[in-house]
Order: structure tokens, then sequence, then C-alpha cells
């Protein structure tokens, strides 16, 4: 058995059907065939059915397919750890986070952490957690930047800092510098526009207005958060966004709400038992760093040391 068996094997599995798998491996379809009968040989098993229309794994296969791609990650990881330059002078940190943090989180910090390491390249996506923590589990991310809670068997979280929400208004809002709270029932008299439900913020807000009774009236519902500022801004309309978000634009306006939404504690998330490239140790220790020093997230970078500047409290 050699390591191309269990590549072919994994390809055939993935699409079910020996043609395709051999156009996405680059081989003749004969070639394949035969590598995946001298693996069955060697293993002395029958790792796919072929008597359907479609390929499929045997009981063995779905076991041994396991094994598979767990042994192929992991000399991926080795890949790498052997290649891993401990000056940090070279080298890739693949992170992901949810797309709030997109919004004032992720720009000081990936800004600071390459101003410190700029030969580290950054594969930077944003995808809702659940995606974040199954690319972990395939070892398609070293980090990502989530939520605390409940996470998939084989993830762990470091936890960061806790962000709040609030009501985000525009200077045209009829709540524009108010300076008391709004009640939690009146909110079911100001329009609304908020995030589309699948974004995990969107289902805290809703938990929160269903909680005290209230029946929003949503006139905007949106998968951007740039897009909601920008209504907000120039509209009558309301959102319900991270605090940390009126810090930046002059043009949006927090308003305190009674009782206020619950907060969230935002958590550094990586593969238990993973190995930790250099760059990722790297932003880990500066991420820690900063949730040490400070309550909230930055608002303007990071200085030499870590320690946010000109940053409020969330």
């Amino acid at each position: 058995m050699e390591l191309r068996h269990l590549r072919y094997l994994l390809a055939v599995a993935e699409h079910a059907n020996f043609t395709r798998a051999a156009e996405a491996l680059h081989i003749s379809q004969p070639t394949l065939s035969q590598q995946i009968k001298q693996l069955e040989r060697s293993l002395r098993v029958q790792l796919l059915d072929r008597s359907g229309r479609t390929v499929r794994l045997t009981d063995a296969g779905e076991v041994y397919t396991r094994y598979a791609r767990r042994a192929l990650q992991d000399l991926a990881a080795g890949e790498r750890a052997v290649l891993d330059v401990q000056d940090l002078s070279r080298g890739t940190l693949r992170l992901a986070v949810t797309p709030t943090f997109t919004a004032y989180l992720i720009g000081p910090l990936v800004a600071d952490f390459h101003a410190r390491h700029a030969g580290v390249t950054l594969d930077l996506r944003e995808l809702p957690q659940d995606r974040i923590e199954s690319a972990l589990l395939a070892d398609e991310l070293d980090l990502g930047i989530a939520f605390s809670g409940t996470h998939l068997p084989g993830v762990a979280g470091t936890d960061l800092f806790t962000e709040t929400l609030g009501l985000v208004v525009g200077p045209g809002h009829a709540c524009a510098g108010r300076g008391t709270a709004l009640p939690a029932g009146e909110l079911a008299g100001h329009p609304l526009a908020l995030l589309s439900g699948d974004f995990a913020t969107r289902r805290h807000i809703d938990a929160y207005l269903a909680g005290h009774g209230v029946t929003p009236r949503i006139a905007v519902e949106a998968n951007s958060i740039n897009a909601l500022t920008e209504i907000v801004g120039r509209s009558a309309l309301a959102t319900v966004l991270p605090d940390a978000i009126t810090r930046g634009p002059a043009h949006l306006h927090p308003v305190p709400v009674d009782p206020p939404l619950p907060a969230r504690t935002v958590t550094l998330l990586r593969r238990e038992a993973a190995y930790q490239s250099a760059a990722a140790r790297a932003f880990t220790a500066l991420a820690r760093r900063w949730a040490r020093e400070q309550d909230g997230p930055p608002e303007k970078g990071l200085p030499e040391n870590g320690a946010p500047r000109d940053a409020a409290p969330a």
C-alpha cells in the first residue's frame, strides 16, 4: 500500500464514480481501477461496491477511509512541521472568522500581525461558525475566531473577550442621541434592518426579542454588515450590531436598551492535538495578550507591546 492508493480511494469515494475521480486525479480510468484493486488485494477486503449505477464504499471501505483521511491529514501536518520556520521569516496561517468580526476586529489584529511577521502569508476566510469547526477538523484551517458554546468533538476554544450587542441608529432616527435606555418592549415600534437568519448574530437577536415578547417590524434583511451600516446611516431604520462597530463611523449612534442584549464570549478555535505552526502560535499569543489587556475589541490597532491604542471597553 502506498500513499497514492489512499488518495485514489478517497477520490472515488468522494465522486462515487471512477471516471470523474480519474479526471480529478488527472490519471486514466483504467489506471485508477487497477490501483484500487491493488489496494484491495493488499488489504484482502473489498472496499468498493461496483454493482450499482454509482460506486459506493462497502462497510469495510467506510471504516478504512476514516483512517485514510486521518493519516493524510497527519502527514500534511507533518510536512508543515518540517517546513515550518520558527523565526517566522516565512510561513502560512490559515484563519477563518465569523462575519461580524470582519467589521471591527480582524482588520486591526491582522494589520498588527503583518507588521510583526510580514513574511507570513495569511489565508483569511469569512465563514459561519459550523463551517469553521468542520474546516478545522478537516485540517483546512489553523485557527478560527467565533463564539463560545458547544463545539464539535475535537475542536478546542480559548476565550478572548466579551462582545456586547446593542441598538444602532443613524443621525435621522428619532432615538439618535437618546441618553436614557429604550425599554425592550418599545423595539416593536421601530422598523429594523437586521442580518439574515444564517448569521449567528441574527439568531441571538431573535432569541432576545422573543424572550421579551417583541414581534419586530423587519423592513430589511441583509447578509452584509457593511450594507446594514450604510442603510441605517442614511435612513430612519435601526439595527442591532456589536457595540464596537459604532466606535468607527461617526454617522452611527448606539442606543441603550433595557434590559441589554445578552453578551457573547468570543473564542479562538483550533483542532485539538493538531500541530500548531509558528505562525499559529504567534497569532494566538497576539490575540491572547490583547485580550488580557483589554476588555473590548481593538479600535485603531495594537502598538508594539500588543496593548490596544485608544480603545474603549466593549
